[in-house]
């Protein structure tokens, strides 16, 4: 009897989510249909205005090079300046009406003629699709940190995945080109160039640290701005320094307003889709999402100011 109650209502929570999906679908579908055509009517009617400026361009060429051909040295020397004139502010005239015309610009980037990616945002879908990630393509076992690259003030589990801060820098060789000689930053040691991936952090015992993706190329060495993470544009952290939190990139800081403090955060990369998402496992909040095409290959990077994270 226990089992047979449990089964039902695992059938009619999933039937409930599978409606709420086909509900979304059907919705999102319509308005990426209706952006399509929007875009799509945009550019024909580009295309068409263009294509009788053009006519008109070719029609006033023949009449000059008619004119040219046909009349002779003397008969040009005293022609009216004023018919060419003419022709000219014609023809740039009927440009003028081309350009205001429905959906028509100058030929370059237009947002009338671009397709408008918000048609897609659903926070419903993007939920799902983070909870789903997180669940079956959880990565974290496959990360480990790079020893080479820890700054003198992190410490490394046997295992290669927590890090300990210190307020001591120890001893170690600050010449090695791959570490971080002076803010408490540290690598993967792969990383990632394609594809979905994920990994979950353990935040819960530090209240100041960094987590997030960069490319190789991230500053290493000095005690400048420029090598802390966020603060270049090679790196893309979610941060917390006590209670505050933030998305960081390129020195431009953006809040995350949050009730309380994730003791777990999910990190999703899809490569392919040019997103970065941060989220929280335990109340399937999406902390913050940020969307950037990735150029080239990018390393999970973790910074710890007060006590540990883990993987």
């Amino acid at each position: 009897s226990a089992a047979s109650a449990a089964r039902e209502l695992v059938i009619q929570r999933l039937l409930l989510v599978g409606k709420a999906c086909e509900n979304e679908e059907q919705q999102l579908l319509e308005r990426v249909h209706a952006e399509e055509e929007r875009a799509h009517q945009s550019i024909l009617t580009q295309q068409v205005h263009w294509t009788e400026a053009l006519h008109k361009l070719g029609a006033l060429r023949t009449y000059l090079v008619d004119m040219i051909t046909k009349l002779d040295d003397q008969s040009l020397l005293v022609i009216n300046h004023c018919i060419l004139k003419q022709c000219v502010w014609k023809l740039l005239f009927s440009f003028a009406r081309t350009e205001v015309a429905e959906g028509i610009l100058e030929p370059q980037e237009s947002l009338k003629l671009n397709f408008n990616q918000s048609c897609v945002q659903s926070p419903l879908l993007h939920r799902l699709w983070a909870c789903a990630v997180l669940c079956c393509l959880t990565g974290s076992q496959e990360i480990h940190i790079d020893e080479k690259t820890l700054s003198p003030h992190l410490s490394l589990s046997e295992d290669k995945r927590t890090l300990t801060f210190s307020p001591k820098k120890a001893k170690v060789d600050s010449d090695c080109p791959e570490r971080f000689d002076h803010w408490p930053n540290a690598l993967a040691t792969a990383p990632f160039h394609s594809g979905l991936r994920a990994w979950k952090v353990s935040v819960e015992h530090s209240c100041a640290y960094k987590l997030g993706v960069c490319y190789s190329s991230v500053p290493r060495k000095g005690s400048a701005n420029e090598g802390r993470l966020g603060f270049n544009a090679a790196s893309w952290v979610f941060s917390r320094y006590d209670k505050e939190f933030r998305f960081l990139h390129a020195g431009q800081p953006r809040p995350v307003e949050l009730i309380k403090a994730p003791a777990e955060i999910g990190v999703l990369l899809d490569f392919a889709g040019g997103e970065l998402l941060f989220y929280d496992p335990d109340s399937c909040a999406i902390l913050f999402s940020h969307r950037q095409a990735f150029l080239e290959p990018v390393y999970p990077v973790f910074a710890v100011a007060h006590q540990s994270v883990s993987l």
